[in-house]
């Protein structure tokens, strides 16, 4: 089964970088397919193998940005047919731990993922739906936040979670369509 998908590779301001546009034809087993681009020489420089299936988890998650495993899975089968779940999950961590996706764990919630990297945004979750979106740094450079006390810690990165609820769910919005 042949797919053809575009990958857009983005720079560090979630901007797509010019000309490093991706066709990206997954083959057949036993198919042959020479890719090289940007996105590809970032891999490799890794130590990552090129594979259809890397690129087909990649692509998932640029299409469904704080995607969980699960909704990649679902939609790397829907794009290449068959593939495991375990082999979705090698996937994400080889990507996450190589900095070509973020990984997101919310408290309480499910581990999201992200193609927006190397720019420590934050994020904002509803605490009602679990809906998940970026919210710029604060204020400032990065890392957003001066720690009172580094404690002797050289801080290269802030995470913070912001919780609230979304404006489907707030009280406003649904004493309003009462």
């Amino acid at each position: 089964r042949w797919a053809e998908r575009r990958l857009v590779v983005l720079d560090d301001a979630s901007q797509p970088v010019a000309g490093a546009a991706v066709e990206v034809l997954v083959t057949p087993p036993g198919h042959e397919c020479t890719l090289e681009t940007p996105a590809v020489g970032a891999w490799r420089q890794h130590g990552l193998q090129v594979t259809p299936q890397r690129l087909a988890v990649l692509a998932a998650v640029q299409d469904s940005p704080h995607a969980t495993a699960d909704t990649v899975v679902h939609d790397v089968r829907r794009t290449i047919g068959s593939i495991s779940r375990q082999s979705v999950y090698d996937s994400l961590a080889v990507l996450a731990e190589t900095g070509l996706l973020r990984r997101i764990q919310p408290a309480g919630s499910a581990t999201r993922y992200e193609t927006r990297t190397g720019d420590n945004h934050h994020h904002v979750v509803c605490r009602t739906c679990g809906d998940l979106a970026d919210v710029d740094c604060a204020v400032g450079d990065a890392p957003c936040l001066t720690a009172a006390n580094d404690q002797g810690f050289v801080i290269d990165e802030a995470e913070v979670v912001y919780w609230g609820r979304c404006p489907t769910c707030s009280p406003e919005h649904t004493t309003s369509h009462i």
